[in-house]
């Protein structure tokens, strides 16, 4: 007979189904088991849609009666755009459910748990907890700091360089690679760039995947000097555009005018204020955020103790020159031991280039 971890890695492997679809809320496998056969499964496909454990007991029908439900998350006992699913659990007949981790979110945090086991039915968390944190990363963020998950992307060449001295950089990595980039965007709730990377390189920012959500575009402009016919504009109905700045006036209101958001933040440097921005954008239901550059804005979050992930794509081409340009800028560490470090680094290949992916020591940055 199979053991309680295999049909959790199951109820895992449906809840990434959905990745990139359920924000804000986290992504949830269910799986029901009767004398150790699946008698139902299912996952939450989209935000206000029935939640894992509904579409799991839907599928067992009966069966479900006396039975074991494994669910990456614990169920939740409250009405939202859904109903409790704990009822539904009670109501099936369920003997016994086996829950990843309990839900922080405050308005649950424990309540399905404890009205389960009210009802009689035996309830153990913790099996696979690391998993289930591990794919709901940014849910786990945005609800404990009311602040978006930031992964950083970067695509540089061996010797640190994301474009000439002349400003070009088209393409430094692979077909592959960059199409594992639209993959990335079709993930997140929102891409964002500085004024000086939609100047220079004039980006769509858009998942270019059949069938891929797509996110919502924002850029760092504290001085509105981003052009109007600037490609980011297009196709606004489904990729929205958000102009993040400092600067309030007639300008602002000519890129009201062409349909794009503006968000006044607080102003730090002279700058966007970014922690300011971060939390406005949390406010608008943003939960995970990737940060495409340019150097200067890179350097800010970095130096602010504001990004989560880091996704370096290294192509083995060398550009060379004091004055190419590098993927993160600002100040810079003074000692190699004040340097950033990255934890929990993995390496993938894709063709000749090679992603280095981690994530950001916490510390007292910022």
């Amino acid at each position: 007979m199979a053991s309680d971890g295999h049909y959790m890695r199951l109820a895992i492997r449906l809840a990434k189904r959905a990745e990139g679809m359920t924000s804000p809320n986290p992504l949830v496998g269910a799986v029901i088991v009767r004398r150790g056969k699946v008698v139902g499964s299912g996952y939450h496909r989209k935000a206000g849609l029935p939640h894992a454990e509904v579409n799991a007991l839907g599928r067992a029908g009966r069966d479900a009666r006396g039975a074991t439900l494994y669910v990456t998350l614990e169920p939740c006992d409250h009405f939202g755009r859904t109903p409790p699913c704990t009822d539904a659990i009670i109501k099936s007949g369920i003997k016994r459910v086996v829950a990843a981790m309990k839900d922080p979110n405050p308005v649950n945090n424990g309540k399905g748990i404890k009205k389960l086991r009210r009802h009689g039915i035996e309830v153990t968390v913790g099996l696979m907890e690391e998993e289930s944190r591990l794919m709901n990363r940014p849910y786990l963020k945005f609800i404990t700091e009311k602040m978006p998950y930031v992964t950083i992307k970067i695509a540089e060449t061996l010797d640190g360089k994301i474009a000439t001295r002349t400003g070009d950089s088209r393409w430094i990595t692979s077909d592959s690679a960059r199409r594992y980039v639209h993959r990335l965007r079709g993930s997140a709730d929102a891409v964002m760039v500085g004024a000086g990377t939609v100047v220079r390189d004039d980006p769509l920012l858009t998942a270019r995947i059949p069938g891929s959500r797509q996110p919502v575009r924002v850029v760092v402009d504290s001085r509105l000097r981003v052009p109007l016919n600037s490609k980011i504009f297009s196709g606004m109905k489904r990729s929205p555009v958000i102009i993040a700045t400092t600067k309030k006036g007639k300008a602002a209101k000519r890129f009201e005018g062409a349909g794009a958001r503006l968000i006044f933040t607080r102003i730090k440097a002279g700058r966007v204020d970014i922690r300011d921005l971060l939390e406005r954008l949390a406010g608008m239901g943003i939960t995970s955020l990737m940060v495409e550059g340019g150097g200067e804005l890179v350097a800010g979050f970095l130096e602010e103790g504001l990004a989560d992930r880091v996704l370096f794509f290294i192509a083995p081409r060398i550009i060379g020159g004091r004055d190419a340009v590098t993927p993160v800028e600002g100040m810079g560490a003074a000692r190699v031991a004040d340097a950033i470090e990255v934890e929990e680094v993995r390496m993938k290949r894709f063709g000749r280039d090679i992603l280095v992916e981690g994530t950001i020591r916490r510390c007292s940055r910022g």
